[in-house]
């Protein structure tokens, strides 16, 4: 069987930059920035790659030949989110709030071991938050 290792998570974006700025302010995203060249599929629109949770984020414009359609309502079947692991979960929400995210569920208890909270990012973008507990 082939062996299979994570390589990125790729978003479409109608306002690459300000997602890209949303990753950087909430999660301490880092981001590269550029312009696809000539060539590609999207030549002369902004090229944005954020590292951040250990991960490669990429982030494209609109298609340059078929519409968009809006994001779904959440929740959906598809890929819905990606999740990051924090320390104090309570802690992490008092800091975004205070950059201006939007806390679109929680903080609740999913279980014994783990307390979450979903942040809701530009084009319905949706990032969980977990926090790992000790089981009573």
């Amino acid at each position: 069987m082939p062996i299979f290792n994570f390589d990125h998570i790729h978003l479409r974006s109608s306002d690459p930059e300000a997602t890209a700025r949303f990753f950087e302010t909430m999660f301490g995203a880092e981001a590269t920035r550029g312009v696809y060249p000539p060539g590609t599929l999207y030549p002369g629109q902004p090229r944005i790659m954020l590292r951040v949770g250990g991960q490669k984020v990429l982030i494209a414009p609109t298609h340059p030949h078929d519409p968009m359609t809006p994001a779904p309502v959440f929740p959906y079947y598809g890929l819905e989110h990606f999740g990051f692991t924090v320390e104090d979960l309570d802690a992490t929400i008092a800091d975004l709030r205070s950059k201006g995210a939007e806390i679109a569920v929680g903080p609740v208890t999913r279980d014994a071991g783990v307390y979450l909270a979903f942040v809701r990012g530009p084009d319905g973008i949706m990032v969980e938050l977990v926090q790992k507990r000790a089981a009573a």
